[in-house]
């Protein structure tokens, strides 16, 4: 980027976007400097909110600002296809929220885009960026729990039926894979790579989205990966890392954990704090705006092989208990 100051963009002025955008306080070298949505009213409203410059009443218009080098986007997740394509055809850089698409077509779309134009992009997996989570792996590549043979992890809520509402509406994208599922997906995914085989039970809401799911991922050498998302009902939301001479508690909730504790066998307990900047979300802003400064084209933390990974399992999963996502056009 030829600008020491990173502009950023917000498109899609959600309830995400809200919370996101006061995390730019702790982000040295960003500026946002616009956000866009199909309604000009909403986009004002929020630009008023959080004193942006300038409000675009349509997502192509933002996409269109010259003076704009990177796009959060936080739409719902079956526009993220369309979004992030017209985005790196004209130059933007990307954050896009996850899960990064709602199929592996529509991820490999943007990837594929994304290296052959050399446009950089990451998903906003924000908890590969939490302190916390950083020293986990720097533990785990210390071998203080041996060899790692497993994680388990899960996320549950307890949310009203509404066949309207976008997180149980199968056409909008819903459903518990999508939504909280990529985060127990993507932290087996970081702590234990890609997996040689998925099986998934699970059960399907009215709409036709899946309201449950329970993961076994396969690494290998018999390392495995347990896994819930559900939205019927509140779970802990904690992680275990099993290794050979121990195990980490990811202490809840782990997909933006501030504790941990490090059990030894032979040892005392270690309780390990390590709270995040601001909200949380910083750290993956940080992330984006070094990267853009010193030229990369990806994370290192989160990069696009992880991204693509990650969107096969959930799909794979979805599949497997008889939900069929589409991309919006």
């Amino acid at each position: 980027m030829c600008s020491s100051t990173i502009r950023w963009g917000i498109l899609g002025p959600g309830r995400i976007a809200d919370k996101v955008v006061t995390d730019f306080a702790h982000v040295p070298h960003a500026e946002v400097v616009a956000v866009g949505s199909r309604s000009l009213e909403r986009a004002q409203a929020f630009a008023t909110r959080h004193g942006i410059a300038r409000a675009h009443g349509s997502y192509e218009a933002l996409i269109a600002d010259p003076e704009v080098d990177v796009l959060y986007v936080a739409t719902p997740h079956r526009q993220h296809r369309d979004v992030a394509l017209a985005a790196i055809r004209a130059g933007k850089a990307l954050l896009v929220e996850k899960s990064f698409t709602t199929t592996v077509a529509g991820a490999e779309a943007i990837v594929d885009l994304a290296r052959s134009t050399r446009t950089f992009v990451m998903e906003a997996m924000w908890t590969r960026f939490q302190p916390l989570v950083v020293q986990a792996r720097a533990l785990l590549a210390e071998g203080a729990i041996g060899e790692v043979r497993g994680v388990q992890a899960d996320l549950g809520v307890d949310r009203p039926f509404d066949p309207k509402d976008r997180l149980f509406d199968l056409a909008q994208g819903g459903g518990a894979m999508l939504d909280l599922g990529v985060y127990v997906v993507s932290f087996a995914q970081m702590i234990l790579g890609t997996p040689v085989a998925v099986a998934a039970q699970g059960s399907l809401l009215p709409t036709g989205a899946d309201g449950e799911a329970a993961l076994l991922l396969d690494h290998g050498d018999g390392r495995r990966a347990a896994l819930l998302a559900t939205l019927r009902n509140p779970t802990p939301g904690q992680a275990r890392i099993l290794g050979s001479e121990g195990y980490l508690d990811i202490l809840p909730r782990f997909h933006h954990p501030t504790t941990m504790e490090l059990r030894r066998a032979g040892k005392e307990p270690e309780r390990i704090h390590a709270p995040p900047l601001g909200s949380g979300y910083s750290h993956e802003l940080i992330e984006v705006t070094e990267c853009l400064r010193a030229g990369r084209t990806e994370s290192a933390i989160m990069p696009l092989e992880d991204t693509l990974a990650v969107q096969r399992i959930l799909n794979e999963a979805c599949e497997r208990i008889g939900v069929f996502h589409t991309e919006e056009s």
